[in-house]
């Protein structure tokens, strides 16, 4: 009969990360208010190309769904940024789940496999990489936007099951976050679950930040927090490079018989201290 009335069964609601009947403050809850009309239409554009959403599976099993930005694109591989909540274990926000299978929900409502590259459980930040997919538009990260209290803003989320792109306006405030982390800005603008991991930006399309959610406040992680994580997450990739030091060329070796081997040796134990 549930199935006849459009209500999911209890083994529907498990299998989409929901333990129990009460359906409040879901995945698919939306958030949305007639803000595009008043985005410049490049920026609409630019949101409606970049915004995703993701979802973690154990087996059949969702763990999570939210949301994600394009951050970049190289060759063939796109990468996400997103929240780390999509890759957290349900019994312990301090460890990442085994054996998760990651989908990405694109503009276009196609669905593709998504591979975590890089999180931070202490500022709740994930990167996941797409494989064989070149976006076609960005977030606009810019380390050296200056967020002044009042400025207007607008948070993005796009729901995973039915591919809905949504927006809710508000404003940046001055106050600390009730959460604890003094790292955390508060914006007044309303979203729902769905809408963790996504873009908060100005009405220029500039990037504020990313949303996570708050029933009492809607909390923020500012783009310069989210660069100095990028820059560590990327540092991580890099082979090493060895100092230099100086060597002595060949004819220098032979008239003052100098054993460049050892100075090599000498140098690099050096460098370990």
């Amino acid at each position: 009969m549930d199935r006849l009335l459009g209500v999911p069964t209890k083994k529907e609601l498990r299998s989409n990360g929901y333990p129990g009947m009460r359906l409040l403050n879901n995945f698919e809850e939306k958030f949305s208010e007639d803000i595009w009309s008043k985005l410049e239409r490049n920026v609409a554009s630019n949101m409606s190309q970049s915004v995703v959403a993701l979802a973690s599976f154990s087996g059949k099993t969702r763990c999570f769904a939210c949301t994600g930005v394009f951050i970049d694109c190289n060759g063939s591989t796109t990468r996400v940024l997103t929240s780390a909540s999509l890759v957290r274990t349900s019994d312990n926000e301090n460890k990442v789940a085994d054996n998760l299978k990651i989908v990405v929900c694109l503009p276009d409502n196609r669905h593709t496999r998504g591979t975590l590259q890089h999180y931070s459980l202490h500022y709740n930040i994930a990167v996941v990489y797409i494989k064989n997919f070149c976006c076609t538009q960005t977030a606009q990260i810019d380390n050296q936007m200056l967020i002044k209290p009042q400025k207007e803003v607008v948070a993005i989320g796009r729901v995973y099951q039915s591919g809905k792109l949504m927006a809710t306006s508000g404003i940046v405030i001055d106050k600390p976050s009730k959460l604890g982390c003094k790292e955390l800005k508060i914006s007044t603008c309303k979203i729902t679950k769905a809408g963790i991991g996504g873009p908060l930006i100005d009405f220029d399309g500039n990037f504020i930040g990313m949303n996570f959610y708050g029933l009492e406040e809607a909390p923020y992680i500012p783009v310069n927090i989210i660069l100095k994580v990028l820059k560590n997450f990327d540092a991580q990739d890099r082979w090493p490079v060895p100092k230099s030091f100086w060597c002595y060329p060949k004819w220098h070796e032979i008239e003052e018989e100098i054993d460049v081997e050892e100075e090599i040796i000498y140098h690099r134990q050096r460098q370990q201290f």
